[in-house]
């Protein structure tokens, strides 16, 4: 559930489904891939203790 909020809402996710469902992947497929994002995202943002920051991987 968190995962299609996340793709109707987080663009970052939004772009990685898209970019998966016009590269001819099935949809659950994508889905998929976006649940994974957000798992290491969170487990990013817990190992690290720093609050989450969308531009992150803009600014490296």
């Amino acid at each position: 559930m968190s995962a299609l909020t996340a793709v109707r809402f987080n663009p970052h996710i939004n772009d990685l489904y898209n970019r998966l469902v016009n590269k001819g992947k099935a949809k659950m497929l994508a889905l998929g891939a976006a649940m994974r994002k957000l798992v290491h995202l969170c487990y990013g943002v817990l190992n690290t203790q720093q609050s989450y920051d969308e531009n992150y991987a803009i600014r490296t």
